[in-house]
């Protein structure tokens, strides 16, 4: 696979990681949300080991 296209799915890896971080430390976090970033967080980390 692409190095780029590996860097770009490492990205948004990472940007997710924070969305869930932020999500996390408000004061009444929204599980639902945290478990669609985290499901996409997977996604990509599966995609990630495929390559």
């Amino acid at each position: 696979m692409e190095s780029s296209h590996v860097s770009a799915l490492q990205t948004k890896h990472a940007g997710i990681e924070a969305q869930i971080r932020e999500e996390m430390n408000r004061p009444s976090p929204d599980t639902a949300t945290i478990q669609e970033l985290k499901r996409r967080k997977l996604r990509i980390k599966e995609e990630l080991a495929h390559s």
